[in-house]
C-alpha cells in the first residue's frame, strides 16, 4: 500500500510540476526600465505608453513595475541612469528619445531596448536595418517624411496668405533637420516665398538666431523638430508670441506650450505602439526579430487662443481638417 501511495504522489508531482511552473511564470511581475532625456513621468507621451500597457493587460503596481529615470535634459547623465537600470536587472528598457536609446545601447547588449521615439535608427547605428534590427534594439522611430516640412509651409500660407519672408529655425548639426530644410526650400521656390535660415546648435545661440531673424524682417516662422529645438520649445514659442510671428511646428508639444499650430507625426501614437513591443518581448520575442515600425499617423493641431492673440482668423476649411483644436 505504501508503494502504491508513493507512486501516486510521484505521478501527481510529475503532472502538477509543469502547471505550477507555468503559474509562477504567469504570475511573474514584469520589470520595465523607462529612460527619458527629459520630462516628468506624468507627461502625455508617457501616459500614452501606460495606456498602451493597460490595453494589453498590464497594471502598474500589480503585474508590472516601472523604474523611471530622467536625465532632466542633461544628456551627460544618460549613461549613468542606463547603468542603474541594468543593475536593477529590468526585463526591458523603454527609451523616449534618440539620445536615451544610444545611452542604453552603450551600456547593455543583452537587455532588450524598445524605442518609443527616435531619429533614424539606422543612421544613428541603433539597428542594422528597419526590417532586421539584428541586435537588442527595436521599437518605433519618429522620423517624419521630408515632404511634411514642405506641407508646413503650405499650411502657413493658408493661414497667412500674404506671407513672403519665412524664417526656418533648425539645428544645424542635425542631418535630419538639414534634409527637411531642403524640402522647405523646394516648396518655397514653387510658391514664391523667400526663406531665412535660422541655424543653431546650442541653447545659448537662440537669442542671436532670433535677433538675426527679426533683422531679416521675417513675417512668419517654421521650426524643424530636433533634440535641441524640442527641449527649448517654450523659449521658441515665447519668442514667436513676443515678436507676433505666426509659426508652425513639427510636433504637438509646441502647440500645447502655446504655439499657433503644428503638423507632423502623432508621437502619442508611437508611445502607445511601443507598449506592444514590450508585451511581445515579455512573452519571449527577440528584439532582433521585431522590425522597427515607421510613423503612420500624422496630425494637424491648431491653437485658436494663440490665433486670436495674433489677430488671425483660421480658415474654416483648415479647421475642418484639423485633428485637434485648442481653444
Amino acid at each position: 500500500m505504501r508503494l502504491i501511495g508513493l507512486a501516486v504522489v510521484l505521478t501527481l508531482s510529475f503532472i502538477l510540476a509543469p502547471l505550477m511552473a507555468e503559474t509562477q511564470q504567469t504570475d511573474k511581475i514584469a520589470r520595465i526600465g523607462y529612460l527619458a532625456t527629459g520630462g516628468a513621468a506624468s507627461n502625455p507621451l508617457h501616459e500614452a505608453f501606460i495606456q498602451g500597457l493597460r490595453e494589453l493587460g498590464y497594471v502598474e503596481g500589480q503585474n508590472v513595475v516601472i523604474e523611471y529615470r530622467s536625465a532632466d535634459s542633461r544628456t551627460e547623465r544618460l549613461l549613468d541612469l542606463a547603468s542603474e537600470l541594468v543593475r536593477l536587472k529590468v526585463d526591458v528598457i523603454v527609451t523616449s528619445e534618440t539620445s536615451a536609446a544610444l545611452g542604453a545601447k552603450h551600456v547593455t547588449a543583452t537587455i532588450p531596448i524598445v524605442m518609443a521615439s527616435s531619429g533614424d535608427p539606422v543612421f544613428y547605428g541603433l539597428v542594422a536595418s528597419l526590417a532586421r534590427p539584428g541586435g537588442n534594439v527595436t521599437g518605433v522611430h519618429s522620423t517624419a517624411p521630408p515632404e511634411l516640412a514642405g506641407k508646413r509651409l503650405q499650411l502657413l500660407r493658408e493661414v497667412v496668405p500674404g506671407v513672403s519672408r519665412v524664417g526656418v529655425l533648425l539645428d544645424s548639426g542635425d542631418a535630419y533637420a538639414l534634409l527637411m530644410m531642403k524640402e522647405i526650400e523646394r516648396v518655397a521656390q514653387v510658391i514664391g516665398v523667400q526663406l531665412h535660415s535660422v541655424k543653431t546648435q546650442r541653447p545659448e545661440e537662440f537669442e542671436r538666431a532670433f535677433e538675426a531673424a527679426l533683422l531679416d524682417r521675417v513675417d512668419a516662422l517654421i521650426t524643424v523638430e530636433g533634440v535641441q529645438t524640442v527641449m527649448d520649445r517654450t523659449r521658441i514659442v515665447n519668442f514667436a508670441a513676443m515678436s507676433r510671428l505666426p509659426a508652425i511646428y513639427g510636433l504637438r508639444e509646441f502647440v500645447d506650450a502655446g504655439g499657433l499650430m503644428a503638423y507632423g507625426i502623432d508621437r502619442r501614437d508611437l508611445f502607445r505602439r511601443a507598449a506592444t513591443y514590450v508585451h511581445r518581448i515579455l512573452k519571449g520575442a527577440k528584439p532582433a526579430d521585431l522590425p522597427v515600425e515607421q510613423p503612420s499617423k500624422f496630425e494637424l493641431v491648431i491653437n485658436l487662443k494663440t490665433a486670436k492673440a495674433l489677430g488671425l482668423t483660421i480658415p474654416q476649411t483648415l479647421l475642418l481638417r484639423a485633428d485637434a483644436i485648442i481653444e
